[in-house]
């Protein structure tokens, strides 16, 4: 199995800030799914330290997961 690599592009700091020095980095679900997956899987400790932010989404993800969440599969 190929393992996920991890893609850095360097950003200039105010760029990577909102007007309120909120963090703003765009990154596509397709480039962060494996990553997480791998993380996850093989239990590495940075992951943890990241549980607890929030993340922005749209709508329709939010909604799409929030949907999924309350799904129980059939017996």
């Amino acid at each position: 199995m190929a393992t996920a690599r991890l893609r850095v592009f360097p950003h200039p700091e105010d760029e990577c800030l909102d007007d309120d020095g909120a963090p703003n980095v765009t990154i596509r679900l397709s480039d962060l799914y494996p990553l997480l997956a791998q993380a996850y899987r093989d239990n590495y400790v940075w992951l943890r330290d990241f549980e607890d932010e929030p993340i922005l989404v749209t709508p329709d993800l939010q909604e799409i997961v929030r949907a999924f969440s309350n799904c129980r599969p059939s017996a």
